[in-house]
């Protein structure tokens, strides 16, 4: 299915080219120590988040890097529900095998929404963390 790398593109470009509006401090997102890792390259990353005031499609999107700070591999997009409660969100994602391996790994995740705004849906973002988590093998 193309919807997952279409909307990873899309957040990057949009991300890019916005300005970074600050989230409210009561909005929130977590990222679990340990992440997935399986054979085949599928990455399985996992946290919490809490959003709220949402006029827009919200989502949880997450990133991955290991090996070079700068190289980053988009993991997976969840909708997001901004309605103050604290909600749990899982994406997976899958990198070419041998791309990354067990052990330490820098994960980013963001809740952001495309908030309409003169007719296009540009970013907003409620919450981001960068975080060090740890890739275990799936079994």
């Amino acid at each position: 299915m193309f919807v997952r790398p279409a909307l990873a593109a899309a957040t990057l470009l949009l991300l890019a080219a916005a300005p970074v509006a600050v989230a409210d401090s009561y909005e929130t997102v977590t990222v679990d120590p340990t992440g997935t890792l399986a054979e085949d390259g599928t990455v399985t990353l996992s946290g919490t988040y809490r959003c709220l005031g949402n006029t827009g499609p919200a989502f949880v999107s997450s990133s991955v890097g290991q090996k070079s700070p700068s190289v980053r591999h988009g993991i997976g997009g969840t909708r997001a529900v901004c309605d103050g409660a604290e909600h749990r969100w899982e994406n997976t994602g899958k990198v070419d095998a041998g791309t990354l391996e067990p052990g330490a790994a820098r994960v980013e995740a963001t809740v952001m929404e495309l908030h309409p705004q003169g007719g296009l849906p540009l970013p907003r973002f409620h919450a981001a963390r960068q975080q060090d988590v740890t890739l275990t093998t799936e079994g």
